[in-house]
Formats: structure tokens, sequence, C-alpha cells
């Protein structure tokens, strides 16, 4: 499996592609998932600190639908991409061998 992952890492690196690094270390979808949690995480942090500071009467109520707003953006990402990886996953288990 790793040797395919090579062939199509060169293979992309042949066609201009940067995705060659990471289809050679290996590490480039757990990076990718570990990025997007932080992100998530990031933002909303980022929601809620900005949500406080609306209640102590230091932030405007846009700042606040704005920060909301990201935060369920990223979060309906991070879902979708996770039903996503479900479903290939679950798709590549009922293939016959």
């Amino acid at each position: 499996m790793l040797d395919a992952a090579n062939a199509y890492g060169a293979s992309l690196g042949r066609m201009g592609g940067g995705a060659a690094e990471v289809a050679s270390t290996g590490s480039g979808f757990g990076a990718m998932v570990e990025n997007m949690v932080s992100e998530t995480t990031n933002a909303v942090s980022a929601a809620e600190s900005v949500s406080a500071q609306a209640v102590a009467g230091q932030a405007d109520m846009v700042d606040v639908v704005t920060a909301i707003s990201n935060a369920e953006m990223v979060l309906e990402t991070v879902t979708t991409v996770r039903d996503r990886v479900i479903s290939a996953y679950q798709e590549i288990m009922r293939m016959p061998i």
C-alpha cells in the first residue's frame, strides 16, 4: 500500500502537484485531520471568548455572530469530512476480495 502511495506521490510530483512530499511521508492524512481538529478548537474558543466579551459589554453583537458563524462553518466542515471518510471506509469494506 505504501508503494502505491509513493508511486502516486511521484506521479503528482512530475505533474507539478505539491502533494508528493505528503504522499511520501505517509502522514499527510493524519496531519490534515490534526490540523482540522485544532482549527475547530481554535474557532470554538474564539467564539466563546467573543461571547464572554459581549456579556461583559466589551464586544459588538456583530463580532459575536461572526465568530459563532465561523465556528459553525468549521465544525460542519469537520463533520462532513468525517462522514465522507466513514462512508469511504464502509464502501471499501463492502468490496469483494
